[in-house]
Formats: structure tokens, sequence, C-alpha cells
């Protein structure tokens, strides 16, 4: 499938093997701005790095790693989606786990390109819904989600001990 970026049309498929590096590069994205009280940066940027490598070493039914492609071939962002159980419906859903673009597509549409795709597959699954979680300190992030149609469903309460 093909996803339009302004003028620039790319493609999307499945990672593979030889988009470990790339995928990995984008890790410091994902903890590039202030962190909630208690969260460390290279602890928080460990934790994503080995759940990726998790995924990227043994792929899991139900989870998809897929790549923004150029026509040149270079790789200009990912996302990676699970389909999940709903807890309060039994429904399935489909969580957007991570969502990252390299800095050159910043700002050009893309991180929104993505989110579009990840609301066409969900509902190619018959999910009921699409979910993704965030740092409250990614406002940056935030602004593209809410404007996406994103709103708050639960909030996650932390109590650094």
């Amino acid at each position: 499938m093909h996803i339009k970026v302004g003028d620039t049309e790319l493609l999307m498929r499945a990672a593979e093997p030889g988009d470990d590096d790339f995928i990995l590069s984008l890790v410091p994205r994902f903890v590039d701005f202030e962190l909630p009280p208690g969260r460390k940066r290279p602890v928080v940027a460990d934790g994503i790095r080995r759940d990726l490598l998790k995924h990227l070493e043994e792929p899991r039914p139900g989870s998809f790693l897929l790549i923004a492609e150029t026509d040149d071939g270079s790789a200009a962002g990912f996302l990676h989606l699970q389909l999940v159980t709903d807890y309060f419906s039994g429904k399935m859903n489909c969580h957007i786990s991570d969502i990252a673009v390299a800095t050159q597509w910043d700002g050009r549409g893309l991180g929104r390109a993505l989110l579009d795709y990840a609301e066409a597959f969900a509902r190619e699954h018959r999910c009921e819904r699409l979910t993704l979680g965030a740092f409250p300190g990614n406002a940056r992030a935030l602004a593209v989600y809410q404007a996406a149609g994103y709103h708050t469903d639960m909030l996650r309460l932390a109590k650094p001990l």
C-alpha cells in the first residue's frame, strides 16, 4: 500500500531484518522532550529499544512493524501496530505501539499520513478503537494526534517511589 505525503508517494511495507538499524536509530526521538518526574531519559530509551528489538527479532502474531519508504528505497519513518483485545469490551483494538519519522521528514505530514494508514489498517481489521500512548511532555506529537481526532480515553497516573 502507498501513502501520500504532499506530492510524494511512499510505500508502506513490512519491516525486514535490514531495517533494524533505521528503526533503532529513531529511538532518541521517543525521549526528545521533557519526561515526567522520575523518568530518566536513558532508562526510557533503553526500554523502548529492548521492546523494539524483541519485536524485530521474534515477530509475534498481531504485531506489525511497517516501514514508510521513498521510491529510491530510503526509509522515512516507521509504524508499529499491535492488535489487542479491549479490556472493557472484549473487542479487537489496534494499538499504535510506536510511530516515528526521520528528522528530515519533520513537518512534512508524514506523521499524519502514518496515523491515517494506522486507521485504515484498524478498520480493515475490524477494530473497535485505534489507541496510542504519549508522554504529556511530548507536545509536538500530542498536537498531531489531537489534530487527527485522538482524545484522552484514560489517564494513567504514576507516583515515583
